[in-house]
């Protein structure tokens, strides 16, 4: 007897979270610390995408 497999539900679950980040809609989260940018003289916080874990700063 042969095993039937549901595509749809294949497909989603190895697209989750990855379409998006690749299109440009990251997810971020702040991280918890905070640093000084001495150039500046800002703040600078630390970012990271929920998704894809790519990680970038922002000046405050």
């Amino acid at each position: 007897m042969p095993v039937v497999v549901n595509l749809r539900k294949y497909k989603q679950k190895r697209a989750e979270g990855k379409t998006l980040c690749t299109s440009g809609f990251h997810k971020w989260e702040n991280l918890s610390e905070r640093r000084f940018d001495v150039k500046q003289g800002k703040l600078v916080s630390a970012e990271r995408c929920k998704r894809c874990g790519v990680e970038r700063t922002k000046l405050t």
